[in-house]
């Protein structure tokens, strides 16, 4: 039998506001996590990983360095048509404006469906820190003969308030969706948890294009709040089981399942410490199924004379007669003679000078940390220049790149 042929269409434009500052110039999902990657790399890594190769990324609010990061890292050369990743804005592709909503992106863009003409359609969330074989949710919607299949992930009732939760039967037939109720109804078999929307649909392509022009003409503009109730009302609608998604490379000492809506700094800080530890909650590096991030051209990460326990250093970093404990260091980061670090995220090519100390602290791009400046230990005093989170992470802003640039940082790694 003929495979399906399957469009995805990845939800890339939300403002990502309490993520800000982070999120003060550029989109929330080209975000740098981990190092090299941005956030966006882990589903576009999910469909690729997976077979899915007809990808539209629907980006809003600075959207340009999202453009240019897919642009630069994630070109795909192919005789096919069918292999592409694309990213569109609204601005470009309709005079109606801005997108109101996601259901209302997808609708926008109901012409590169009809380009396509798929069997299947995709749409997925760019939010996300996770893997996920994606074959697997659709073998599960084609064996439910579903229109349309919602994946979910099971959390205790007690956290359920936090999420969108779909009530199913014991067939995993979602009868009912509940925004963030006080009260959530369980997941068959399972009575202490809940399934929770993890923001990826599968649909067959006819439903999905029918409901939408349905909504659109009642002003409907987002999947959870219009179009999701709608379609559980009339069509055959499944819950997919995350918990029950293979990946293969996964380490027995992960976290089953794993997955992360990054919807907070607090939130985006506590996923930088689950990549951290002999034994990871996440492990980032998983040969049979790589998350692909930029390809840097910096040298291998320098270590000389210093402590550092528990960190990842991506490429280009220099860390010379200093101290880091606990800390994700991005790609041309400097650390000077007599700087302590702990539990810190450092972007790319910022340098923190001599003597500086930082706790618990995420310092943005091309930023330079003068000497002997103390951070993360007087929150009375940070608060008066930087942004704190509730959780007591202190952000500094990225800084526009005049003093270092990114050669001087590659001259720097070279003469360590």
């Amino acid at each position: 039998m003929k495979p399906p042929k399957v469009l995805a269409i990845v939800l890339a434009g939300g403002e990502g506001k309490r993520l800000y500052p982070l999120t003060a110039e550029r989109a929330k999902p080209s975000v740098s996590f981990g190092g090299r990657n941005r956030i966006v790399d882990f589903v576009l890594s999910n469909l690729i990983n997976s077979g899915i190769h007809s990808i539209y990324v629907l980006a809003q609010y600075k959207s340009k360095s999202l453009i240019n990061y897919i642009r630069d890292n994630r070109a795909i050369s192919s005789a096919s048509k069918d292999h592409f990743i694309s990213v569109i804005s609204p601005q470009t592709q309709s005079a109606v404006g801005l997108y109101r909503g996601t259901a209302d992106a997808v609708y926008q863009n109901l012409s590169m469906i009809d380009l396509h003409k798929p069997d299947m359609v995709a749409v997925f969330s760019a939010d996300h820190i996770y893997r996920m074989n994606v074959q697997q949710l659709m073998n599960f919607h084609l064996e439910c003969n579903a229109d349309a299949t919602v994946s979910a992930i099971p959390v205790p009732l007690g956290m359920a308030s936090a999420f969108g939760i779909l009530e199913a039967d014991s067939s995993n037939r979602i009868r009912q969706f509940q925004e963030k109720p006080i009260q959530a109804s369980p997941m068959p078999n399972d009575p202490t948890k809940a399934y929770a929307s993890m923001g990826n649909y599968i649909f067959k392509t006819d439903v999905l294009v029918n409901m939408l022009e349905q909504i659109h003409q009642k002003q409907g503009s987002d999947f959870g709040y219009h179009l999701l109730p709608e379609i559980i009302s009339k069509h055959r609608v499944y819950a997919y089981n995350f918990a029950t998604n293979y990946v293969p490379g996964i380490k027995a000492y992960e976290e089953p399942c794993y997955w992360r809506d990054l919807g907070t700094i607090d939130a985006y800080f506590d996923a930088h410490q689950d990549l951290l530890g002999r034994e990871p909650r996440f492990e980032l590096w998983n040969h049979h199924w790589p998350i692909i991030g930029s390809t840097p051209h910096e040298s291998a990460a320098k270590v000389l004379n210093s402590q550092v326990d528990n960190t990842i250093c991506d490429k280009g970093v220099v860390i010379k007669n200093a101290k880091v404990r606990n800390s994700v260091l991005h790609r041309g980061v400097v650390i000077e003679e007599g700087a302590e670090l702990n539990e810190c995220i450092v972007m790319d090519s910022a340098r923190i000078k001599r003597g500086a100390r930082l706790h618990r602290v995420i310092v943005g791009a091309h930023n330079t940390i003068e000497p002997n400046v103390r951070v993360g230990y007087y929150h009375e005093k940070d608060a008066k220049q930087f942004h704190i989170s509730e959780g007591g992470i202190v952000i500094i802003p990225d800084a526009t790149p005049n003093e270092f640039s990114q050669e001087q940082f590659r001259k720097v790694a070279m003469s360590a």
